[in-house]
């Protein structure tokens, strides 16, 4: 039996718990963390993320930054972006390279400028662990119904090839 080769990105946008549903629903996804990421200064204040644990050869990087994009409001700089921080934290040189190519060649995919940050990922703070697997331990929930069913709506629409 192989070893499977784990990569990790951190991911920010929306809420936490709408980003660990969508990334929970992907095959080669392995593992999500939820909770807060923090950057180099000037964005060291903590905001809202999720750790993605992934397999690239199921699902590419490519293709997670790709969803993140278009799974959260990539375009709208709006007044909660300090909680909400939009982006993409890597955890190597490679990876910061790889994930400034492939949010540029998105751009294309948006009529407004994407202000998706590529930020160096410098500390992680879990939730707490009741509100990890928020959507799957109660989809029911007002909140899962109004955010995330919509995203996950889209996800089967669009990348349902890439759903477990």
């Amino acid at each position: 039996m192989m070893n499977k080769r784990f990569h990790k990105i951190a991911l920010g946008g929306g809420c936490h718990w709408c980003t660990e549903a969508v990334f929970q629903a992907l095959n080669g996804v392995e593992k999500v963390e939820q909770g807060y990421v923090a950057s180099a200064v000037p964005y060291d204040a903590f905001s809202e993320a999720v750790i993605v644990h992934f397999e690239p050869e199921i699902i590419p990087l490519e293709m997670l930054i790709e969803i993140h994009l278009h799974t959260h409001k990539s375009t709208s700089n709006h007044s909660f972006r300090s909680k909400y921080r939009s982006a993409i934290y890597f955890y190597s040189e490679a990876q910061k390279r790889d994930a400034q190519r492939i949010r540029a060649q998105l751009q294309e995919h948006f009529e407004q400028p994407l202000i998706t940050q590529v930020l160096a990922f410098k500390h992680f703070q879990a939730s707490r662990e009741s509100l990890h697997d928020y959507y799957k331990s109660d989809p029911e929930k007002p909140f899962c119904k109004t955010y995330i069913v919509p995203k996950l709506q889209l996800l089967m629409q669009q990348y349902g090839k890439h759903l477990k």
